[in-house]
């Protein structure tokens, strides 16, 4: 054993033995500066490091400066309540604070008991427990992203190895400093504690053993306690301020009073500010100017000092990143791969990783398959393959959906976590973290493993997370399927139609239509969650009317009309009745009277009041439906149906609007309410 390491041993020993072996005053004036001194390396080395594993002895260090703190104030109290003495530094710090007022004293004794034990030592360990709780939560997803890396070959194994044992132990450290904040707090309430013994029991002993009077008594006690709390409570508080420090410190490239005067000095022109304020404070204020202004001309000249170092820094990284784009364009590399833009893209943080990874048991890539088959019976189109990819600039738990490179919808997932609806009647037994359904923005909570039972015997909906994803996916891609579909992929369905129908194509196109013409009619009524599968019927329908207008929207009604069989069923079953919202006279007239005429065909120039308030009247409508439990739909005449609909699609885009003309003549129609001027 190395010399440095018995003398660790042996001072432990001894701060164990001080607690029960009386200590010389001389002795104990020595050991009272060391613990301070050591208070303020503690703190220095605490500002200084870049990062919390640079300081990781500092949990254990805190549970010996902590030992060492209670058995100073032992031996102190011993020597008060037996000596009625306990050394020049106890009594120096009484002296000095109380300042010959024991009140005042007992005071700032006070103040500084509380701002440890409320302020610092509190906040501390409540940092301290979410740091560890979250450094361990993230574990998992490092791990993944260390071998993700280390698969893609950015990393080497040593690097590798390195990056783990960092995580492994950035979790102990994170894990010890969660218990040795308990140990501040003990050491705070001692503190209070031994402050009341000291004095009550000083008081005693000194009038009945003594033989001092009530003011002798009260004079010598108070000022040794005063002193003894503050030689006790100012490490102790500077050892607290050191934990907040190392608890709340991020990872940086400098130590804490390079990132504050970095941070702190990047917005001179805010000194401004402060500077012109203390100068209102000093005209307007009995604040005298030449208290203020003097602070507000540093203020000034510091900002200025401030602005001018800020633009160099500007020029020199203009500079240096017009030196990167010159050598960016000299470079052979090509960048035409670039300008590709995916139709669809997944991205998530790498704490949903698992979702994905087959060797993890994700299987998103399979139910990917899934949608796709999905959409291709449900719309009869074929969705672009999925681009599948993590992002580390999203949050841990955090997906984005994107269509043609631009979010469009997003949301968060807890693993090991169920997602859990509501029946109607809540059920107060059943707790977790409250969220919103990211498919239908229903809101619903995240609950455990052990909860899921209960919840589905309450009557909850109960989903796991990948199928909150895939539900979530699968209405993100109903919605903007006509956005998906362009020419190409138009081309393609129509491609598939010749080989059985060749005869079909080659009379629609390109004698009436061309193939423009017809994805402008297949987007309009995806657009409205139409199926287009059935397109032998939709080209017969242009082929019939195609020779007598090119307007896609006419187009459009025409081939809505005879796909009736397949919009009624879509929004009724067999034999069941249709509950809708009927358009009055009035709102029909207001809205054929408002039709124009022009070279490119028909539009609605219905001015806004008017548009406004048939807004108003169908939104109430459809609310009181809503609220009946009923899924509303507007029922119109032919005529006025298109118009209708783009009044309403902005702002009720999944309310169907439908025709007379596009429901079959054996169902049953139930008018729910009418939307009148």
């Amino acid at each position: 054993m190395r010399v440095k390491d018995l003398f660790v041993l042996i001072g432990i020993i001894a701060i164990v033995l001080m607690m029960i072996v009386p200590v010389p005053i001389p002795l104990l004036d020595f050991l009272l500066i060391i613990n301070i001194s050591i208070a303020l390396m503690i703190i220095l080395v605490a500002m200084n490091t870049q990062e919390a594993l640079q300081f990781s002895i500092f949990p254990s260090l805190l549970l010996i400066t902590t030992l060492f703190r209670l058995a100073l104030n032992v031996s102190t109290t011993r020597n008060i309540l037996s000596h009625a003495e306990a050394g020049d530094v106890v009594r120096t710090f009484g002296s000095f604070v109380a300042q010959g007022n024991i009140v005042v004293g007992f005071v700032v004794f006070l103040i500084l008991v509380l701002v440890q034990f409320i302020v610092i030592t509190k906040g501390s360990e409540r940092v301290a427990e979410v740091a560890a709780r979250f450094t361990l939560d993230a574990m998992p997803g490092k791990q993944m992203s260390i071998d993700a890396d280390l698969n893609a070959g950015l990393i080497n194994e040593v690097q590798a190895r390195e990056r783990r044992q960092k995580i492994e132990r950035e979790a102990d450290f994170y894990g010890a400093m969660d218990g040795a904040s308990k140990f501040v707090k003990g050491d705070a309430i001692a503190g209070i504690v031994i402050l009341v013994i000291n004095l009550i029991g000083g008081f005693i002993i000194g009038m009945t053993m003594k033989g001092m009077d009530f003011s002798e008594a009260l004079q010598t006690f108070s000022i040794l306690t005063i002193g003894d709390g503050l030689v006790s409570q100012i490490p102790a508080l500077l050892i607290s301020t050191a934990a907040g420090i190392i608890v709340t410190r991020a990872s940086s490239e400098g130590n804490l009073g390079h990132d504050v005067t970095k941070q702190l000095t990047s917005q001179p022109k805010l000194l401004y500010i402060v500077a012109g304020t203390l100068v209102m404070l000093g005209i307007f204020t009995p604040i005298h100017w030449f208290t203020t202004f003097p602070i507000a001309g540093l203020l000034v000249f510091a900002g200025y000092k401030m602005q001018k170092n800020l633009e160099r820094e500007a020029i020199k990284e203009e500079q240096l990143v017009e030196e990167q784009q010159i050598e960016e364009v000299r470079s052979p590399e090509s960048v035409i791969s670039l300008l590709q833009v995916d139709p669809i893209e997944f991205e998530f943080g790498y704490g949903l990783i698992p979702l994905a990874d087959t060797q993890q048991g994700g299987d998103l890539l399979d139910r990917i398959i899934l949608i796709r088959r999905q959409c291709a019976l449900e719309l009869g189109v074929v969705v672009p393959v999925i681009r599948i990819r993590d992002n580390i600039q999203l949050r841990p738990n955090e997906y984005i959906i994107k269509i043609k490179g631009n979010t469009v919808a997003r949301g968060e997932l807890l693993l090991n976590h169920y997602l859990a609806m509501s029946p109607g009647i809540d059920d107060d037994s059943i707790s977790g973290i409250e969220t919103t359904e990211p498919a239908f923005g229903l809101p619903a909570i995240w609950i455990d493993e052990v909860t899921k039972e209960r919840a589905e015997l309450s009557g909850y909906t109960v989903v796991d997370p990948p199928s909150v994803v895939a539900t979530h996916l699968t209405e993100v891609i109903k919605k903007h399927t006509h956005e998906l579909l362009g020419r190409q992929e138009t081309k393609a369905l129509i491609d598939n139609v010749r080989e059985s129908y060749p005869a079909l194509v080659d009379d629609l196109i390109p004698s009436v239509l061309s193939i423009g013409d017809v994805q402008k009619v297949l987007a309009k009524l995806l657009k409205e969650k139409i199926s287009v599968r059935d397109l032998v019927t939709i080209l017969e329908t242009l082929a019939d009317y195609g020779a007598y207008t090119k307007d896609p929207e006419i187009l459009t009604e025409y081939v809505r009309q005879s796909l009736s069989r397949q919009i009624t069923q879509q929004f009724t079953s067999l034999g069941d009745s249709l509950k809708v919202i009927t358009v009055g006279p009035s709102v029909e007239k207001k809205i054929a009277d408002s039709v124009q005429q022009s070279d490119q065909g028909s539009y609605l120039a219905l001015d806004p009041s008017s548009s406004q308030i048939i807004y108003h009247r169908v939104s109430e409508q459809v609310s009181k439906l809503i609220q009946s439990g009923q899924q509303p739909v507007i029922l119109t005449s032919p005529t006025i149906r298109m118009y209708l609909r783009q009044l309403l699609e902005r702002t009720l885009q999944d309310i169907p609007v439908l025709s007379y003309s596009e429901l079959e003549p054996s169902v049953e129609i139930q008018s729910m309410g009418v939307v009148n001027l």
